[in-house]
């Protein structure tokens, strides 16, 4: 899966002239929690909702409302973004995306085209709806924990033992363990009458199930 079909596409962004009162208002009114600064087509920076609230005045300040008012109409953006910025191009897969916001400690990226142009934004929102698409979470399926070995042709023993009970495997996701060994997490229409066999013939080719749960 890749990015372009996650990303939040065309995104509000905003200019290094952009006063930091705007962009506050930005990010209340579209309940955004990062807005992309373009100069010219030019992507130059980033700021997030975090920087706008390290640059506003503390609740203990003895300035009235007109003048925090004034002090953040005044204050731009130029001076408190964030650059450069990390990126990730559109055509890039979701693991991508996910593995550079996991080594780089960031909750989003800024998503761009071929020509560098700016297409969208994709968050750890967007990749925790992927995974749960992606595992099937949603659909109801019964799911399956099997301990396996790292050995050529496992998983079509695995699968061919669904095959031949007629079960139709909905997702199929491998979690390494230690000493080469790994755990298969099986999501499948599976009703729990029907569990025992199933179990039973994984058994004899030495793939043991260790757990189950029937999600409705």
């Amino acid at each position: 899966m890749f990015v372009a079909k996650r990303m939040t596409p065309d995104p509000v962004t905003i200019t290094p002239a952009t006063s930091v009162s705007d962009a506050i208002q930005l990010l209340r009114t579209h309940q955004f929690r990062r807005l992309p600064v373009v100069d010219n087509g030019k992507l130059v920076g980033i700021v997030t909702d975090r920087d706008l609230r390290e640059v506003s005045p503390s609740p203990a300040t003895t300035l009235s409302v007109y003048e925090l008012n004034y002090l953040l109409a005044k204050m731009q953006i130029k001076d408190v973004m964030k650059s450069p910025v990390q990126t990730i191009r559109d055509d890039a897969t979701i693991e991508e995306a996910a593995l550079v916001m996991y080594n780089d400690k960031i909750g989003g990226l800024v998503v761009v085209d071929a020509n560098q142009k700016v297409a969208g934004i994709i968050t750890e929102t967007d990749i925790f709806k992927t995974f749960v698409d992606l595992m099937g979470l949603t659909e109801g399926k019964t799911r399956i924990t099997i301990n396996v070995t790292d050995k050529v042709g496992l998983l079509h023993e695995v699968t061919g033992v669904f095959k031949d009970l007629s079960v139709n495997i909905g997702s199929l996701v491998t979690y390494p363990l230690d000493n080469g060994h790994f755990q298969l997490v099986v999501r499948a229409d599976i009703q729990e009458q029907d569990m025992p066999a199933i179990a039973k013939r994984l058994e004899a080719i030495q793939c043991p199930v260790v757990h189950v749960a029937y999600i409705r």
